[in-house]
This record gives C-alpha cells, sequence and structure tokens, in this order.
C-alpha cells in the first residue's frame, strides 16, 4: 500500500480531519444524485419502517421468524442512517469535511451494524433451520426468551470489538492528502491515508471479517445445507415448494450482502481499486437495505396479508 511523505503545512490539516470526495469527480450529477439518494432513503425508512410496524401489530406475524425480521428491518434503518444523511448534506452543501471525530464515529457505528447484519442473518438462518429440520421442537427451542437472548447477543457482542478495531485505526498518523475518495469514512479508504506500518492494523481488518462475516457466512451455509437436504427429502412437491419459500427470501438477502461484503474486504490488495469499492460499498450499504423489504414482502403470503389489512385501515 502505497504512503506518501508528511509535508509540515499538513500539520493544521491534521487537526481539521478529513474531506470525503464522494462523487466530487461528478460535478454535473451533484443535485441529480441528491435527489436519487434521498428517495431511496425515503423508500428505505418507509419500507422497514412498515415491515417492523406490521410485525408488531399484527396478531398472525407473532412467530420467532417475524420477531427476527422486525429487528432486521430496525437495524436496516440504523445502518443505512449511520453513511447516508452525511453523503446527502454533502451532496446538498458541497461541505464535504468531515472532522477526525465524527469520521471515528460514522465508521464505528457503521462497522457495528453491519456486523450486527451479518450476526443476526446467522440467527435467522438458525431458526429456519429449527423450522424445517426439527418442526416438533421449534416452539420449545425458539421461545420468546431464546429469541430475545439470540437478538440481545448479535447487538451487543460487537461493540467492543468495532470500538477497539476503530481506536487502533485511527491511532494511526495520517499523511499526504487527507481526501478520502469515498461517500463515508470505510476502513480501508482511511488505511490508504496512514503513514507508517500498518501491518497490525490490516491484519486486526481481516480477523474481526473473519469472524463477522465469514464465520456466520460459514454457519448460514452449514443451516441452509441441512434445510436442502431435508427439503429434498420431502414426499410432494408442494410440501417442498412450501418449505423451500420459507426460506428463499432469506437466503438471497443472504447472498446479495455477504456476497458484496467479502469481495470487498476480503479481497486480494493487489485487486482492489477506490472506483469498485465505491461501487460495492453503495450496493451493500443503500441498495441491498432498500431491496431487502421488497424481497420479504413479495415472497411472503404473511406479510402480503399484514400489509393489506394496514392499507385497508
Amino acid at each position: 500500500m502505497h504512503h506518501q511523505g508528511k509535508p509540515p503545512e499538513d500539520n493544521l490539516t491534521e487537526l481539521m480531519g478529513f474531506v470525503l470526495l464522494g462523487f466530487a469527480d461528478m460535478p454535473h450529477l451533484q443535485w441529480f444524485l441528491f435527489g436519487l439518494f434521498l428517495i431511496i432513503y425515503i423508500i428505505i425508512l418507509m419500507s422497514n419502517g412498515t415491515i417492523f410496524l406490521i410485525t408488531k401489530m399484527d396478531p398472525a406475524l407473532q412467530s420467532s421468524m417475524y420477531f427476527f425480521l422486525s429487528n432486521f428491518s430496525f437495524l436496516e434503518i440504523c445502518y443505512v442512517s449511520a453513511t447516508l444523511p452525511k453523503m446527502l448534506m454533502n451532496l446538498g452543501t458541497q461541505r464535504r469535511r468531515i472532522s477526525l471525530v465524527a469520521c471515528a464515529t460514522q465508521m464505528c457505528f457503521a462497522l457495528l451494524f453491519g456486523g450486527t447484519e451479518c450476526l443476526l442473518l446467522a440467527v435467522m438462518a438458525y431458526d429456519r433451520y429449527v423450522a424445517i429440520c426439527n418442526p416438533l421442537h421449534y416452539p420449545l427451542v425458539m421461545n420468546l426468551r431464546v429469541c430475545i437472548q439470540l437478538v440481545t447477543g448479535s447487538w451487543t457482542v460487537g461493540i467492543p470489538v468495532m470500538i477497539e478495531l476503530t481506536y487502533q485505526i485511527f491511532s494511526l498518523p495520517f499523511c499526504g492528502s487527507k481526501q478520502i475518495n469515498h461517500f463515508f469514512c470505510d476502513i480501508l479508504p482511511i488505511l490508504r491515508l496512514a503513514c507508517g506500518d500498518i501491518f497490525v492494523n490490516e491484519t486486526l481488518v481481516y480477523i474481526v471479517s473473519v469472524l463477522f462475516v465469514v464465520v456466520p457466512f460459514l454457519l448460514i451455509l452449514g443451516s441452509y445445507s441441512k434445510i436442502i437436504s431435508i427439503i429434498l427429502k420431502l414426499p410432494s412437491g408442494t410440501s417442498r415448494a412450501k418449505a423451500f419459500s420459507t426460506c428463499s427470501s432469506h437466503l438471497m438477502v443472504v447472498l446479495l450482502f455477504f456476497g458484496s461484503g467479502i469481495i470487498t474486504y476480503l479481497r486480494p490488495h493487489t485487486s482492489h481499486s477506490e472506483g469498485t469499492d465505491k461501487v460495492l460499498s453503495l450496493f451493500y450499504t443503500i441498495l441491498i437495505p432498500m431491496f431487502n423489504p421488497m424481497i420479504y414482502s413479495v415472497r411472503n403470503k404473511d406479510v402480503i396479508m399484514a400489509l393489506r389489512k394496514l392499507l385497508s385501515k
């Protein structure tokens, strides 16, 4: 990774923080992008908020699957809100500066919500595994107390890890350009601006990525390998289709989210491109949270019925 020397005139800019370039290379599209991302943000808030609302209010959606889905929808709102409002502000005002503390805070929350999403998706896969592979024990195994413990664990286990990782990254000296070629304070663009040896920090990033991305993904793959083997043994095509429909939405979300995340954080440095990183980040931080409610509602009859009841009131 290339690092520049530290000129004396950068001592002052170091205290002032960074500049998020975002989409500065497309000046003629600034207002179009502002309008586009504002519409996307509103769609994310409304669609995930609606899913959260109906899973809390509708008596037909009071199972563990919808308990996890309501938490997932709320998490999506938090995840997007960690990055998108600042990006909209930068596009609207053209003031792209962000202080060191604000940058560290944004990174920490983005990492925390992203890590929580990985763990929660693994929990949701476990829920589907128990429902399909052990249906008779499902109400006992996935009772409310267990569900609350699993969700609480997903939200809290990453807090000390992500705080420590953020602290380690922002303890590095930064030199040369303070321009972050990204629309939010992500790990890789920040590390590109660091001076000196960053081997320890890169190792930490890989360890955290393995723990919070690869391990949950492997657990999900394990759950679905068991689920698919059970589904294929069912006697009729109707029962197979019904069983698969209960987990197909979740599987689609998993592949989209983990696929883009693994490509971004675990591919070799030689293949890293700032432009590619930016596009992939847009995909998993903005586009997937917009599509997730559609995926869950279109392929779920219970959610569609609950939406119809809500709209008919």
